[in-house]
């Protein structure tokens, strides 16, 4: 195992995942079910399928795509995620 990718892969998704809507979700669940474990054990399942489906599609798309190209197409799409965040919320305040 290359366990440089490893530690990377952990604490690159670690740090993304704090405070995004997934752990504000799972808060939420918890305090309603009260059943802390039960949420700890479908959260991380659905993050790992989740992952697991990435895995699988970038393999693929990496024999088609360069790299280069696929990172900024997640760039541009993030991008397109905050301006169009942004510009909802400016109309909801205006």
């Amino acid at each position: 195992m290359d366990w440089k990718v490893f530690f990377f892969s952990l604490c690159t998704i670690f740090f993304a995942e704090l405070g995004d809507k997934t752990q504000l979700a799972v808060f939420s669940l918890v305090s309603q079910s009260r059943a802390p474990w039960a949420v700890f054990l479908g959260a991380s399942l659905g993050l790992a399928l989740v992952t697991l489906i990435g895995v699988l599609f970038g393999g693929v798309l990496t024999k088609y795509i360069p790299p280069l190209y696929m990172r900024l197409g997640a760039a541009f799409l993030f991008i397109g995620i905050g301006v169009y965040t942004l510009w909802k919320t400016w109309l909801e305040i205006a």
